[in-house]
This record gives C-alpha cells, structure tokens and sequence, in this order.
C-alpha cells in the first residue's frame, strides 16, 4: 500500500524539493517547517506541523524525527521516535521524469502539491 506520483522534472530536483526544508515546507503540510541540520542516517531533525484546516490543532506541534536512510536521488526516509513506524519517501527515473512514492497511503495531496511546486503550478492544497 502506498501513494506515487509522476513528476515532469529531474530526479535531482525532485532530490532538492524532498530533502530542503525550505521546499519541503510549500509541498508536504504547507506552512509546517521543517529544520534539517545534517541530511545524515540516524541525524534528528525537527517538524513543525502548524494549525490549518486540514487538522484540529490549536498551536504548532513540533515533532523530533530520526533519519533512517539517505540514498541521493532514491530513498529518503524518517521516522517519529517509533522505529517501526517508518515514511519512507523514494524516487524512481522514469518516462523522462521521476515517479515519487511514500511506503502507506494517506499522502496524495502532499504529492499533487509536489508535482505542482516542481511543474511550476499552483499548489492545489495550502494550508
């Protein structure tokens, strides 16, 4: 089970747009910030998931995340505090683009966000 997309873009752009905080922060819960000190297996980094309408928060919920595995333009993946509770995002070359999928389901939007920000459109789902 999980959730793909094809993007009409680079593998290292998409690279860019899924391990950059900066860019991960317009696609993947826009607005939510992401601080990513070393892009390293076993480095912790930091998510910030703010109050929007897709969520009932009240205030902004940090989240500490541990770096599991970084191979450059094929797999990006963290987990939250549980080890076997893994996002596992990853990239495949294909038909002159990148097909990016994540390990479950559940983040269609986020990625018809990536598509969007990497096809230079208009993000389809903001905060």
């Amino acid at each position: 089970m999980s959730s793909s997309i094809w993007i009409n873009a680079e593998a290292e752009k998409v690279w860019q747009a899924m391990t950059e905080g900066p860019s991960l922060s317009q696609w993947y819960a826009p607005g939510s910030t992401w601080d990513i000190p070393k892009l390293a297996a076993g480095e912790k980094m930091t998510f910030t998931l703010m109050p929007n309408v897709h969520n009932q928060l009240s205030e902004p919920l940090p989240m500490q995340l541990t770096i599991q595995q970084v191979k450059k333009h094929e797999i990006f993946s963290f987990y939250l505090e549980v080890p076997e509770t893994v996002i596992a995002m990853t990239l495949a070359e294909q038909h002159n683009g990148t097909t990016v999928s994540f390990n479950m389901q559940g983040y269609d939007a986020s990625l018809a966000n990536l598509k969007a920000l990497l096809e230079d459109k208009d993000i389809p789902y903001p905060s």
